[in-house]
């Protein structure tokens, strides 16, 4: 489904393109407000695709997923990971003196 929700992503913003190149190009000779018209239309339409690339749909499965809760987080406090690099944030919030 990802790649449907995709070309959807892509063909609303190939259409954006084309408002604003086809207002400003062709349409503007003959009539300015209905170019102007095509850009604020052209303006809407970016917003709506994220929307749709970024939804979920009904056969992704969102039920599995852990709570926010229980997913481990990387704070600073518990080392996660290289024991260098804890020692240079240690070292960088003041918790370890350099000397």
């Amino acid at each position: 489904m990802y790649a449907r929700r995709r070309r959807v992503y892509f063909a609303m913003m190939a259409t954006c393109i084309g408002l604003f190149v086809l207002a400003w190009g062709v349409v503007r000779i003959w009539s300015v407000p209905a170019a102007v018209g095509m850009c604020v239309v052209a303006m809407v339409i970016p917003p709506l695709a994220a929307m749709v690339a970024n939804r979920r749909g009904p056969e992704d499965r969102w039920w599995d997923d852990p709570p926010p809760s229980s997913r481990p987080r990387s704070s600073r406090g518990d080392p996660q990971g290289d024991p260098q690099s804890d020692e240079w944030w240690d070292e960088l919030d003041g918790k370890k003196r350099p000397w």
